[in-house]
């Protein structure tokens, strides 16, 4: 089988060689693609292997004892924190990013203005910088609603942040499932509400959590808008109204001192591998779900 398979693999090499030396630009382009696909991978593994390289030396036993001091630095807090931020946003921001897109993709009239506007609206929040995020939470979570420094206000920062990248990635996933499946349930008798729940969305699971996925990422690795929402307190919350440090502010605030640069660079081993099982575990759900 491998002999049939040679030959055939060896006609596509020489005939891609051929068109690309009738078409210069062709060649030139995929010289180009080629050299930025390397650079991502060479970066990629730079800055994986570099924060191991620093940081793995330096994880000790005293960084994930339960309380935080000036002695041990502990991280065990931080972690804590990170993972109720993040599931207490997208908690938030998920629901509502779904069935927005739901609503512009299988209710909404096609070349309807506020669709537009809508779509406008999330491109234009995607590309609005967090500090302006974090300020906005400040003012008005921190500020006006009288929240004060706490994981609510963090939270609900967050997900205004993540609230665009949800509702346009589950929007492209419910624009890929073919229009036949629509058509075969609404033929079966089922109506559209059962029809979005039971036929579509399942099918488009794989696009929504790419954008669950990508939204995690963006809540574990933020600063900048929880230092003016959730504050700098390295304790476990007693309430979601207290003042709490996640790992990206913890490494942030060491790093800053200058004191504890070594546990900074452990912090940021244990940061990437929150993010790597994060990610390993919601395309496992992914799969399952695609599955079944």
């Amino acid at each position: 089988m491998d002999e049939a398979i040679q030959p055939i693999n060896v006609q596509s090499a020489k005939q891609k060689i051929k068109s690309y030396s009738h078409n210069p630009g062709s060649l030139i382009l995929a010289g180009l693609v080629g050299l930025a696909a390397l650079l991502t991978v060479l970066t990629l593994v730079f800055i994986v292997g570099y924060i191991l390289i620093k940081g793995i030396p330096n994880l000790t036993p005293e960084l994930f004892q339960l309380e935080y001091n000036s002695e041990n630095v502990s991280m065990f807090p931080a972690i804590i924190n990170t993972i109720c931020m993040t599931v207490l946003s997208l908690l938030i921001a998920g629901p509502l990013g779904i069935l927005a897109a739901v609503y512009l993709v299988e209710y909404a009239k096609k070349g309807n203005k506020l669709v537009s506007l809508v779509r406008v609206t999330a491109e234009t929040l995607t590309g609005i910088p967090s500090i302006v995020y974090g300020l906005f939470g400040m003012l008005f979570f921190v500020t006006t609603l009288h929240w004060g420094y706490s994981m609510l206000a963090g939270a609900f920062t967050l997900a205004i942040m993540v609230l665009p990248v949800i509702m346009r990635t589950t929007e492209e996933a419910l624009l890929s499932v073919p229009d036949t499946f629509r058509e075969a349930s609404f033929g079966l008798g089922a109506g559209r509400l059962r029809t979005i729940f039971v036929v579509i969305l399942p099918s488009a699971v794989p696009g929504i959590f790419s954008g669950v996925i990508l939204s995690i990422g963006r809540i574990v690795g933020e600063t900048a808008a929880l230092m003016y929402t959730a504050g700098t307190v390295a304790e476990l919350p007693k309430s979601v109204m207290s003042s709490t440090r996640t790992l990206s502010v913890h490494m942030y605030s060491l790093a800053s001192e200058g004191l504890y640069v070594d546990q900074a660079y452990a912090t940021a081993v244990v940061l990437l591998l929150i993010v790597l099982i994060i990610n390993w575990i919601s395309g496992r759900i992914a799969r399952k779900i695609k599955k079944g």
